[in-house]
């Protein structure tokens, strides 16, 4: 091998130089009134229609976090809850993804989709997790999971608890959300 061939890097080390220099986008949250009974203290709502998530503070309160939500082909809609909760979470990939070229397995990392942070879902494949690919937050982009910023995926993290009910929706009619002044 020669000089020049090692100083080359490759394309996949040049990639993961940039996610990694890459300036991370800041949260995207924020606090809003949630008018509605409906939903109780500690839940997450989640439209897919406007792209958000609601994390409810109780008194008419929430936090709203802008993600990123399944392909129309991967949406889902339903009421879950919150099985668990990972830090540097590893991927296993499912069968039809690797079948799609996806690897077995992803060790946590930069290069890992699920970012620093995942909070598994009760019933399903999905989750509410972090994600390498910042750009895709406000977009349909996933094979169903709902993608967080690295940052907002912690905060909700620490606030969120297991067995917390979890509500997918297409659209929030029954909820009106208003900017609030802050909590």
């Amino acid at each position: 091998m020669t000089v020049r061939q090692m100083l080359r890097p490759s394309i996949a080390a040049t990639f993961a130089a940039l996610v990694l220099l890459a300036p991370q986008q800041s949260s995207a949250k924020e606090i809003v009134a949630l008018e509605s009974g409906k939903y109780p203290i500690g839940s997450i709502i989640i439209d897919t229609s406007k792209r958000r998530l609601y994390y409810s503070l109780g008194n008419g309160q929430a936090i709203k976090y802008k993600v990123a939500v399944g392909k129309p082909r991967f949406q889902w809609f339903g009421k879950t809850f919150v099985e668990k909760k990972k830090k540097d979470p590893g991927w296993y990939p499912t069968l039809r993804m690797r079948r799609a070229g996806a690897p077995r397995y992803v060790p946590p990392g930069p290069r890992n989709p699920l970012g620093v942070r995942a909070i598994y879902l009760g019933w399903s494949e999905y989750r509410i997790h972090g994600t390498n690919a910042p750009s895709s937050i406000g977009r349909a982009a996933s094979s169903g999971c709902i993608r967080m910023l690295n940052e907002d995926v912690k905060d909700l993290y620490e606030r969120v608890h297991i067995g917390a009910p979890v509500y997918v929706i297409r659209k929030m009619d029954s909820v009106k959300v208003r900017r609030s002044d802050g909590v």
